[in-house]
């Protein structure tokens, strides 16, 4: 027969799956001979078989008398005895933390007999009353279903009969009072009396810390956090001790380094005389752990020695509770204690430093969600703000402006030196002149994935979307926000794109020193570079030593190149060319659309072109001796033209004096519009059907880089054809591009060794991999059309649509435009590199979608064998950090 209950010296830490978090962490104090209260735990597969069946499994109630048999002689006391009261909790505790979602029942044991005999064993007649509501209340709520409002109305009514506000001013006669009338709501309530028997409290209460793991709050808990719903919860029964027996007595909270910065020290609070809950209420005012010294000595001192019991035994800074009953020092929980950013780092450096743990398991320990919070500025909420709206926190940082309203006025006042948050309904690409300009960008429409979101992630820019509280009027250059705060262009405000806030006015920023580090402007070995850039410095470098994945950086121009060089990446996984042909240019895209003949197409050809090559010039110089994969044009043409609405509304304005030249854009405009555009005329389709385009930005990319040969440069530029669905596409691009290389090469006498690849972005891309590996030297997974496509998302509609509603049902954890989602596009992932890399041994396989900075994501891709990843140059840090920590995941799981 299986055993269904352990004491706490039968488990240990390792032991969670089987006892629970806290259980587990219980067993492991009692075991290397810490005060803990006795107890035991009911095991995660008795709630299981209770789950199943709808009953305790067999044996079960004998082996939990035998443990409270145990419990009790340990204890010197019995369970409910009317003389000597044994009082237990019974807790929840599963091997995830699921703070609150699950039951807990305090002061089990507790009748109309026992509490005369609490009152008596402490001396405190109020103290033992006030545990006898307290018990009946959270009995009443928990195991019986009584609503819980009607126990906090009655116990307003009892205060304010008294003409108190707290319930510490209630005195004994009061709670008494209070118990006889839980009592009856009990009984109105539940229809049954309050049970008296401690047994049949106990066995009750256990099996509704076994039904709270089905509530409905505790269900949509672990959908959302993705925690399996198989895993049921351990019960753990422990001997209660109490803080509020006198000045003798008290509770507290520690952490064995501070949480907050990882200094050592003495970190935590006490409150005598009171129980925890009494400190999380809030209702008596904590003093610093430090002066427990001054309180109680003894007690303060056999603390500090059994914190760092733990933290030496867990290896980590540890997070601690405890009680002291009459002089006597209990430890009622431990766990790794949760901590900042910043302390993560120092801490993880700290214990490398004192040899308690190696560089991988320090690496292991912090996460490069954590460094990006240390890269990006941070609002100083601590001083006077006003919050007037919250969007979806796009892009993060914090930024600081005055408010303008179009792109042109934007870069107008960035010109004189005045900060600016551009803010738009929404973004398009015309207005990229403008979110270079700004500090930030704020759009009332959007999600994560929308234009202003991705361009601004890109750019490192601080972005705030879809803040729909927002009514944003560009014509009149004001946006209205809830309470009829109205923000005229000019009027400073501030966006937090790490939380979404959007306030009026200015907030101070707080800079960070890690970006000037990663910048190379602040030496780790110098004076000025404190302990945290020092444990930066050397966890970086231990990654980078570590990791298999090579970083690259999406970017554009040579200024992001040299920003991303910087910063640590190993070359450019994605040029967008289409960048290029925004602002002034737009007019030279517009001619080659509108041309009649082939005369005029080759002239507005040729004079793209020279301006295409002083791009990659700069580009392929600023990243000399790496790789820089440059995709040619991919979004549809329509793009760069005027929205048809607009167009359709000035020409029909001006009637019989619209120009010839409007009337023909706008017959162009509409032959062009498409009802799906981003599954229509873009990408290699252009490539194919648009005459010249493609051979003139293969010509530049060849002509640019045999300039910079003949300057002894060494430039490795890559060709990448996006959106192939089919081998015939990539065959046909292949053809075009070499016959292109060869005619340059004969042109200017140098030879550019040249890569020739594909963005695998379609599903039938993936899936004929093999195939299209043939023509292809090189794979580049676009994640972000790739998801799109699987799903059947668009983009920019789904996000503002259901997303919300799919978090909320658990349908989504996280968004697959955030995190990869291993189960279907994933899967499409795999089968590529499997297959690609069957026909071609050589294939090199990166990623350049938003997924190429993700944390989860990162992991993903070493374990499908990608050889790199590429993210914007801000994430290049965080790619390389997780990069590290994915390596050493995989050798560990490997040893296993």
């Amino acid at each position: 027969m299986p055993k269904f209950v352990n004491d706490f010296t039968e488990g240990n830490k390792d032991l969670k799956d089987l006892l629970g978090g806290k259980g587990a962490n219980l067993a492991e104090m009692t075991n290397i001979g810490l005060p803990v209260p006795p107890g035991f735990t009911i095991t995660t597969e008795a709630c299981r078989y209770y789950l199943q069946h709808g009953t305790l499994p067999d044996g079960l109630s004998g082996e939990i008398a035998a443990h409270l048999a145990k419990l009790e002689q340990a204890m010197g006391r019995r369970l409910g005895d009317p003389a000597d009261p044994l009082l237990v909790s019974v807790r929840s505790g599963a091997k995830f933390s699921m703070p609150g979602m699950m039951d807990t029942v305090l002061n089990i044991g507790l009748s109309d007999e026992s509490v005369q005999g609490l009152a008596k064993q402490a001396g405190n007649e109020r103290f033992a009353w006030d545990a006898y509501r307290r018990l009946i209340q959270m009995f009443g709520k928990t195991v019986l279903g009584v609503d819980g409002d009607h126990f906090e109305h009655a116990l307003d009514e009892a205060k304010q009969a008294r003409g108190v506000r707290s319930d510490v001013d209630l005195d004994a006669a009061d709670l008494q009072n209070l118990v006889a009338t839980f009592k009856d709501i009990v009984k109105a309530r539940a229809g049954r009396e309050f049970p008296q028997d401690p047994r049949e409290q106990m066995g009750l209460a256990i099996n509704a810390v076994f039904d709270s793991w089905n509530t409905p709050r505790a269900v949509l808990y672990r959908r959302q956090e993705r925690i399996p719903a198989d895993l049921g919860t351990a019960v753990n029964v422990v001997a209660m001790v109490f803080g509020n027996l006198g000045a003798d007595s008290g509770t507290g909270v520690a952490f064995t380094r501070d949480p907050g910065t990882g200094a050592q020290g003495v970190y935590g609070d006490y409150l005598a005389n009171a129980q925890g809950e009494d400190v999380v209420a809030g209702i008596r005012n904590t003093v610093p752990l430090q002066d427990l010294e001054r309180i109680d000595k003894a007690s303060f001192d056999q603390l500090m020695q059994i914190m760092r019991t733990l933290e030496t035994h867990y290896r980590d800074m540890c997070d601690i509770e405890f009680t002291i009953e009459r002089g006597k020092l209990w430890m009622l929980q431990t766990r790794v204690g949760k901590r900042t950013a910043a302390a993560a780092f120092r801490i993880a450096m700290q214990f490398v430093h004192e040899g308690l743990i190696d560089m991988d398991e320090a690496l292991a320990r912090v996460t490069g969600a954590e460094l990006a919070r240390l890269m990006f500025p941070m609002f100083d909420t601590s001083a006077t703000v006003t919050k007037i709206a919250t969007g979806v926190p796009a892009s993060p940082g914090a930024a600081v402006g005055k408010a303008v309203f179009d792109s042109a006025r934007a870069v107008e006042m960035a010109n004189n030196a005045e900060p600016v948050i551009l803010v738009r309904r929404e973004t398009n690409p015309d207005d990229l002149h403008g979110m270079i300009a700004s500090k930030g960008i704020l759009t009332s429409r959007g999600g994560k994935t929308s234009h202003a979101a991705v361009v601004a992630r890109g750019m490192g820019k601080t972005c705030v979307c879809g803040a729909e509280e927002l009514d944003v009027d560009i014509a009149a250059r004001t946006f209205t926000a809830p309470g009829g705060i109205v923000i005229s262009e000019g009027d400073v405000i501030s966006i937090d794109g790490t939380s979404g806030v959007v306030y009026a006015g200015e907030v101070p920023v707080v800079s960070s020193d890690v970006v000037s580090y990663f910048e190379g402007k602040l030496d780790p070995q110098s004076g000025q570079a404190d302990d945290l850039i020092k444990a930066v410095d050397a966890i970086m470098r231990h990654a980078d030593a570590r990791r298999r994945l090579g970083v690259h950086a999406n970017a554009d121009n040579g200024p992001d190149c040299a920003r991303a060089r910087r910063f640590g990446a190993g070359g450019v996984g994605l040029v967008r060319t289409e960048h290029m042909f925004l602002g002034e240019r737009r007019q030279l895209v517009e001619n080659l659309i509108l041309a009649d003949t082939e005369e005029e197409r080759q002239r507005a050809l040729d004079a793209l072109e020279p301006l295409q090559r002083g791009d990659f010039v700069e580009i392929l110089e600023a990243m000399d001796g790496l790789p820089v994969t440059i995709r040619t044009i991919d979004p549809p043409l329509h793009e760069f033209l005027p929205d048809l609405t607009d167009l359709s509304v000035k020409v029909a304005v001006a009637g019989d004096n619209a120009t010839e030249h409007d009337k023909k854009l706008l017959a162009e405009v509409r032959r062009l519009h498409e009802q799906n555009p981003m599954l229509g005329l873009r990408g290699v389709r252009l490539d194919l059907v648009i005459p010249g385009l493609f051979s003139m930005q293969v010509r530049a990319i060849a002509h640019a880089a045999a300039q910079l040969r003949r300057t002894g440069k060494d430039p490795h530029p890559e060709i990448m054809i996006p959106l192939v669905a089919a081998v015939q596409e990539m065959e046909i691009t292949r053809e075009m591009t070499e016959k292109v290389l060869r005619e340059v090469e004969e042109e200017t006498g140098v030879h550019v060794h040249t890569l020739i690849g594909t963005m695998i972005e379609v599903p039938r891309g993936a899936l004929t991999a093999g195939p299209i590996a043939g023509s292809a030297e090189f794979f580049s997974f676009g994640t972000n059309d790739l998801t799109q496509m699987t799903w059947g998302f668009s983009r920019d509609d789904a996000e503002a649509a259901f997303f919300s509603k799919y978090m909320e049902l658990g349908v989504f954890g996280v968004s697959p435009f955030e995190t990869i989602d291993r189960d279907g596009v994933g899967r499409l992932v795999d089968i590529a590199v499997r297959e690609g890399r069957a026909a071609r041994p050589d294939l090199h396989i990166g990623v350049c979608g938003e997924h190429g900075g993700d944390p989860d994501s990162v992991h993903f891709f070493h374990q499908a064998g990608l050889d790199y990843v590429s993210c914007s140059p801000f994430r290049v840090p965080v790619a390389r950090l997780e990069a590290g920590r994915a390596a050493i995941a995989s050798a560990g799981s490997d040893s296993r």
